[in-house]
């Protein structure tokens, strides 16, 4: 019997993520999950009236194909789906992943280059800025490991985030991204933490549930040299296929001068990837309620109430301070109590204490108000 929070899932990407309308075409990418969710993707897609183009991908053999490729395949490769993505009008990207390592031992030169010459131009140039996108991932018994969590435990936990009033979060964000359009100065503290940066006349985005699912963040950028100070990220990241921890960045005007953690060498080598790659191209303020703890996985952790995430490389189109990378990699800093708390300050007002919102108007994004 079918699942109905699968239906559910596919109705809401297609309708509300990426209101798909007659005529429209959408690419629905997915990687290593159920045929019943893509069945009933192409079913709420057609519903619609959009017609569909479908691609399914393999981590596994993603692996074999990126480990022994050459600049020129991957350019080729990329040239082909960038030319398919020009065609369409809205993109889900649905991935699953029973190894979250899969691509751990690819060479470094081979992720760069795949992140260069086919992530960069297919995804983050046209797919990002010129379609209706939602990307997610698909619950398994390895992201439940990696959670913590029973596989029916985590389940449960994922359709309940992914299925979420997203409406309602949407009208709570307003006040805070108001605020954030006025605001010059930010000043964040906390444990290893005393970062000061501008944000002043950088467009403020709201994530409501039209990008990524699960959704809730506010994000913009800082202004490209006015970062000063140290941060310290207090959930683990996994990037380019290997689990970091415990990454402390230092920065003068702008630029990482220093970046230390779990694997010192390889945070430098990939904050050494181009000119762009030891600049900040995101800010962003995490908002969803259900979200409460890091599981390695981002398209969760940067969603963490009570969190902020800051990200060596690219800025996006839509809230862009100039930098430009091939890199982009969101760490995150949670700060509610059980992680050690912390402030946050707009203009030297106090915004933020310890995961929670001060300002009345603000507190409507507090998680008791929002669930």
């Amino acid at each position: 019997m079918m699942d109905p929070r699968i239906k559910k899932l596919a109705d809401n990407l297609i309708n509300y993520s990426c209101s798909v309308k007659k005529g429209e075409t959408v690419l629905i990418e997915t990687i290593d999950i159920p045929k019943e969710m893509t069945t009933e993707l192409i079913r709420a897609a057609r519903k619609s009236g959009g017609k569909v183009l479908l691609t399914q991908k393999n981590n596994e053999i993603m692996r074999e194909l990126l480990k022994g490729s050459t600049d020129a395949e991957i350019k080729q490769i990329a040239a082909t789906e960038l030319y398919r993505m020009k065609k369409v009008d809205a993109y889900i990207g649905m991935r699953g992943s029973y190894n979250i390592t899969e691509l751990s031992d690819v060479p470094g030169d081979r992720l760069q280059a795949y992140m260069k010459h086919w992530i960069n131009p297919v995804h983050i140039k046209e797919r990002v800025n010129k379609t209706k996108w939602v990307v997610l991932r698909w619950p398994t018994s390895s992201m439940a490991q990696q959670a913590g969590m029973s596989t029916e435990a985590f389940e449960d936990f994922y359709f309940k985030v992914c299925t979420m009033n997203y409406g309602k979060m949407s009208k709570a964000m307003n006040p805070l991204k108001r605020l954030m359009e006025r605001t010059d100065q930010v000043h964040i503290t906390g444990p290893g933490t005393d970062l000061q940066f501008s944000i002043k006349d950088i467009p403020v985005i709201k994530c409501d549930g039209k990008l990524n699912i699960p959704d809730g963040e506010i994000f913009t950028a800082p202004v490209k040299k006015s970062v000063n100070g140290t941060v310290k990220f207090t959930a683990e990241t996994l990037y380019q296929g290997t689990v970091f921890s415990d990454i402390e960045l230092t920065f003068k005007n702008g630029k990482v001068i220093e970046a230390t953690g779990s694997d010192p060498e390889k945070i430098n080598k990939i904050l050494d990837t181009d000119k762009g790659s030891r600049y900040v191209g995101e800010f962003a303020i995490g908002v969803n309620p259900y979200i409460t703890r890091p599981m390695r996985d981002i398209l969760f952790d940067e969603k963490i109430a009570g969190s902020f995430h800051f990200t060596p490389g690219n800025a996006y189109d839509d809230a862009d301070n100039g930098n430009k990378s091939a890199v982009h990699w969101d760490m995150v800093c949670i700060q509610t109590k059980d992680y050690g708390g912390g402030e946050m300050y707009f203009d030297g007002k106090l915004i933020r204490k310890n995961g929670k919102f001060v300002p009345k108007s603000l507190q409507g994004l507090n998680p008791a108000k929002l669930k």
